[in-house]
């Protein structure tokens, strides 16, 4: 196929240099409907990126379109701040209804300004306020956002360095496996946390992800997860789930401490909750913890009216039967790891690992900077795929949820040739 050198002279002489996904798929993308990327010269990409987990019911939903569409035409309120508005009462409804109530979770719900870090940096305000205390615990390879105090409790390097200033109140602890099995669960972290003469302040709060996305689709077992519940609630510690890429249903249940039977004492959503891409955000926590002071933590866009009626559409729509979602993720990650499986057996040499749950899947290669070459031949090939881990080891499969058995297919063929034609 014949390919045109698309003009990107205006992005690369005005825009910043900060830019980074542009970089790794070089063209211009001009519409997008369902799983399906078109650029100007109309070809087309399958994505199994959908937005980094924002785009969980694909590009354009057509029901979600229409629910917006139809809002913006009878002039429906778009900025409103934390006014009460129609849109916002019709979501904090069906999420109640649907979500909250089903599975019996006793949450408030604030919103934040309208991206992931946001809603970080309100649940790490909160349980310092709550508890009286500064230090915050984090794990390995975390990735919580980019604002300071995010960046104090995510693990990369990389991004770390970008701060300029001192990150601190944040400690890192071992995640699940960072041992390979041969160190007791916590053994490290309890014992400091009874030392004395440790030099560990008494934590706040421990932050954790259940999938880490970033940090290389690292998946933690659900008796490591009630475990750490369970030191939390011994050691006066509230337990806060980062769930902004992996809930909405990403792991198949809609949150994905669902599996591990705990409750949270604090979780973060964001990306997949207004279903269409939209920004939003949600800090979800106990009742009781509830002490905020009118404004004490706000956002001029914490109101965002049209991402409330998407949002509403996608619970109404996909999630009114909470099963059938569940069924659907978990039969479309089991065609994903047959998919790995096999591209595993036919490169034993070089592949390390495949990993994940639902519809987030990791491929980890031996030599670290072959993902990054896979990931580059399968834009060429017409796929896009990007790669995670704290050296770009791992290439990641994010599809969206409503992906076709068939586009699945496509997809893990795109990936398997691009691994074979850059041994």
């Amino acid at each position: 196929m014949t390919m045109t050198q698309p003009d990107l002279n205006v992005f690369e002489t005005i825009e910043s240099e900060v830019r980074s996904y542009c970089r790794s798929w070089p063209a211009v993308f001009d519409r997008a409907q369902g799983s399906r990327m078109y650029d100007e010269d109309g070809r087309a990409y399958l994505d199994f990126f959908a937005g980094a987990g924002s785009l969980n019911y694909g590009h354009n939903n057509p029901v979600l379109k229409r629910a917006l569409i139809d809002y913006l035409e009878r002039d429906g309120v778009t900025h409103g701040l934390d006014m009460s508005t129609g849109a916002k009462r019709a979501f904090l409804e069906s999420f109640q209804k649907l979500v909250l109530r089903p599975r019996e979770l006793p949450y408030k719900v604030m919103f934040p300004g309208p991206t992931g870090t946001n809603a970080v940096e309100a649940a790490l305000k909160l349980a310092r306020k709550v508890k009286g205390r500064e230090a915050i615990v984090s794990f390995t390879n975390a990735f919580h956002g980019m604002s300071l105090g995010s960046l104090a409790v995510t693990g990369n390097a990389f991004k770390r360095a970008g701060a300029g200033v001192p990150l601190v109140h944040g400690t890192p602890m071992p995640f699940d496996n960072y041992f390979e099995g041969t160190v007791p669960d916590f053994l490290w972290f309890e014992r400091l946390l009874e030392d004395q003469g440790s030099g560990l302040n008494k934590p706040a709060a421990v932050i954790v992800e259940t999938v880490q996305g970033e940090g290389g689709i690292n998946v933690a077992r659900p008796e490591w997860l009630r475990a750490l519940a369970d030191l939390c609630a011994r050691q006066d510690m509230l337990l806060i789930v980062d769930d902004i890429q992996m809930g909405c249903g990403r792991t198949g249940a809609f949150f994905s401490f669902e599996e591990a039977g705990v409750v949270p004492d604090i979780v973060t959503v964001s990306k997949s909750i207004s279903g269409y891409g939209l920004p939003m955000s949600l800090c979800l926590f106990r009742s009781e913890l509830d002490i905020w002071e009118p404004g004490e933590h706000n956002g001029t866009f914490r109101g965002n009216n049209p991402a409330f009626v998407t949002a509403t559409a996608a619970l109404e729509t996909y999630w009114s039967d909470g099963s059938a979602m569940e069924k659907q993720t978990h039969s479309r990650g089991e065609q994903v790891e047959e998919g790995l499986i096999s591209i595993t057996e036919e490169n034993l040499a070089d592949v390390k690992e495949y990993r994940g749950r639902g519809l987030v899947w990791g491929l980890e290669f031996h030599e670290k900077a072959r993902a990054g070459r896979v990931a580059r031949r399968a834009f060429e090939l017409g796929l896009l795929i990007e790669t995670s881990g704290p050296e770009g080891e791992v290439v990641k499969l994010l599809p969206a949820l409503t992906v076709t058995p068939e586009e699945l297919d496509e997809g893990l063929r795109i990936v398997a040739r691009a691994v074979r034609e850059t041994a």
